[in-house]
């Protein structure tokens, strides 16, 4: 009896050990597997960071791109605006270091050389017995002024004004001798022109002979072809022809916007031969000027320019 009751007590000591130990065991894999999901979790957490991260630096840098995009477009962009008004300026030129400004009243046209530190610019060479040729056309292309203001001041030279009111642009052609310079439109206008005369369109010549105050003046050409060397030469009548300026004519270009300007002179000092060059096709108007009896007069051509 006794050894039945050592037994039984030895089979629950044995129970309960085991209890024990299979209850300590299982806490630890618990432990175990709590610790495993929770650094799945920080791993996965982490993770998600490191790609939210990358995906906020993608669009970080798309952004930056996106603007830096947008700064080339709006910088590169270019449009170029034109105010009428009582003056004008040629101010906006990047590739001229000369600012021409034009200022007009009934009576008078002025215009004003200044650097880009606003100094007068006064030291210009002669060009053609001139040290300012002043061109002035009316939007339309359809009136035409080559005029020589006199100087009046550091920088400063006036004319009267010989305009009828409307909308002109200004060429102001000196040679600096110490800036660089470009010849480009000033718009002004004179008055109170009416409105109705804007939107005249150039239409090319089918003749190449004009009469001005009874002389006539035909035009030759060997091409009209932009990138080409296009050769102009004049037949006219030679009894009274006198030099102009220093030379026996002078020829101004413009293209039908009024933007483009070109100003030729002959190829030698006897003929009136003027050799120049389109850059891009389009339609031009020529103005060829000569001097009979002491009297200039401007010829008109319109021409087309082919690629």
């Amino acid at each position: 009896m006794r050894k039945w009751a050592l037994a039984g007590m030895l089979y629950v000591t044995i129970v309960i050990v085991g209890f024990q130990a299979y209850d300590k065991w299982f806490a630890d894999e618990k432990d175990t597997a709590q610790a495993g999901m929770q650094d799945m979790g920080e791993m996965k957490d982490s993770k998600n960071k490191k790609n939210k991260d990358s995906m906020d630096s993608m669009n970080s840098m798309d952004d930056m791109e996106e603007a830096h995009n947008g700064k080339i477009t709006e910088a590169g962009s270019h449009e170029e605006k034109g105010s009428h008004g009582h003056g004008g300026d040629s101010s906006h030129s990047d590739g001229s270091q000369v600012n021409a400004f034009v200022y007009n009243d009934e009576n008078n046209i002025k215009i004003i050389l200044k650097d880009k530190a606003g100094n007068p610019i006064d030291n210009l060479e002669v060009n053609h017995e001139k040290i300012l040729h002043l061109i002035m056309v009316d939007e339309q292309l359809q009136k035409y002024y080559h005029v020589h203001p006199e100087r009046t001041g550091k920088g400063e030279f006036t004319i009267g004004n010989p305009l009828p009111a409307g909308y002109y642009k200004a060429f102001i052609d000196i040679k600096p001798t110490s800036y660089a310079y470009e010849v480009e439109p000033i718009p002004f206008v004179v008055g109170t022109p009416k409105m109705d005369g804007h939107g005249h369109t150039l239409v090319p010549d089918t003749t190449f002979t004009k009469t001005v105050d009874g002389e006539t003046v035909t035009m030759n050409f060997n091409s009209f072809k932009a990138g080409e060397t296009v050769k102009l030469s004049f037949d006219l009548d030679r009894t009274n022809l006198t030099p102009y300026l220093g030379a026996m004519g002078h020829v101004v270009i413009l293209d039908e916007y009024g933007k483009k300007f070109l100003h030729v002179h002959p190829s030698n000092e006897t003929d009136t031969i003027f050799e120049t060059t389109f850059d891009k096709p389009g339609i031009y108007k020529i103005w060829a000027e000569f001097q009979h009896n002491g009297k200039v007069r401007a010829f008109p051509f319109v021409i087309e320019v082919t690629e």
